[in-house]
């Protein structure tokens, strides 16, 4: 076998699977290690599955090199980095089967909202660069005659407000096309290169964003506080834990932040009501719990009223992304039509 052969076998072998894919491996690993397989035996038995026998073998193998279950998930390159940071703190926490239950239904509505925001945006995408080339038709073509014919009428006004008019709406497009070309860099790579405190302030000054944010950062910190209370660490402890890990790089600089004014002699609760991205509630049931129990079984609880607060949230926002996008695009073309239909009925006066 030639060495470019090699190199495509590995490119497919590394590709990441499909989100279905991984959301099947996790619901049958989940399942398999609810009825008493250990992780090795469950492994074993999801061979079976043709599409997933290649990644079980390879974090088998993994596995018995000594590599974590979320390393042994990074190295085969085919898993969404969601997963992998969600189980890294299996690491601490032991509790291999509760964190995989978790993980996939944390997955599989992750699955669901971008399903459902693909289906919605996706007319109204279409429309607007259909929208937007019209625009440049008009503006290439239409315009300069009705420009013309209005200078000759002696219009010069009119002709000043279309092109006003045109100008402000490609601007408008432009803008949005930048903003959303942006985003998408952002949430592909760039704000790897972007320092963590300057990506906390792009997060809170985002409009909507910032409150998805910041009940997601709670979401985490709730969970994954509460996973590591129950192996009975302390909180310096579980902080080091969180701090250490950059899978999760705002909660890892949060835990820097509380570890400093821990060891400074400040205590927890002030800390949680000045993070940004953390709600205020978590200092309250900070402030709340004295006892170490009660405060892993208020987090818990409390990440699973986060849970449902923000799929109500995401699709509230989903229902009314797509009205809105056809309720702006509509307005856009009755403002063309408007000013482009008024001068002319005023023309038509004139004669």
């Amino acid at each position: 076998m030639d060495i470019s052969m090699r190199k495509f076998i590995w490119q497919t072998n590394n590709k990441r699977m499909s989100k279905d894919l991984q959301l099947r491996f996790l619901q049958r690993l989940a399942r398999l290690l609810d009825n008493g397989y250990t992780l090795v035996e469950a492994l074993e038995i999801i061979k079976w599955d043709k599409q997933l026998d290649a990644v079980a073998s390879s974090i088998m193998t993994s596995l018995k090199n000594g590599r974590t279950f979320d390393e042994a998930l990074e190295k085969t390159g085919r898993f969404s980095p969601a997963i992998t940071s969600y189980l890294y703190f299996i690491r601490a926490n032991g509790d291999i089967r509760q964190s995989i239950e978790k993980c996939n239904t944390m997955f599989e509505q992750r699955i669901r909202y971008a399903k459902k925001f693909q289906e919605t945006i996706r007319y109204p995408i279409i429309l607007f660069f259909v929208f937007g080339l019209l625009i440049y038709f008009v503006k290439q073509s239409v315009l300069p005659s009705f420009i013309d014919l209005f200078n000759n009428s002696g219009s010069s006004s009119t002709a000043v407000i279309l092109i006003i008019v045109i100008d402000v709406l490609i601007k408008l497009m432009m803008i949005f096309g930048i903003l959303l070309v942006a985003g998408l860099l952002f949430s592909k790579g760039m704000k790897d290169k972007i320092s963590i405190e300057k990506q906390i302030v792009i997060h809170r000054s985002i409009p909507f964003y910032r409150k998805y944010k910041r009940l997601h950062t709670s979401f985490l910190f709730a969970t994954h506080f509460s996973s590591l209370l129950k192996t009975g660490m302390s909180i310096k402890e579980i902080l080091s834990v969180m701090q250490n890990q950059n899978k999760l790089p705002i909660l890892s600089y949060f835990s820097t932040l509380m570890t400093d004014e821990l060891n400074k002699g400040v205590y927890i609760t002030h800390l949680l009501e000045n993070l940004p991205l953390i709600d205020k509630q978590i200092a309250v049931i900070f402030q709340k719990n004295a006892d170490a129990n009660a405060l892993e079984k208020d987090l818990d609880m409390y990440a699973a009223v986060l849970t449902e607060e923000l799929n109500r949230k995401i699709m509230k926002v989903l229902t009314y992304l797509q009205p809105a996008f056809f309720l702006i695009l509509a307005s856009f073309i009755v403002l063309i039509y408007v000013t482009l239909m008024w001068p002319m009925f005023q023309l038509i006066k004139t004669i």
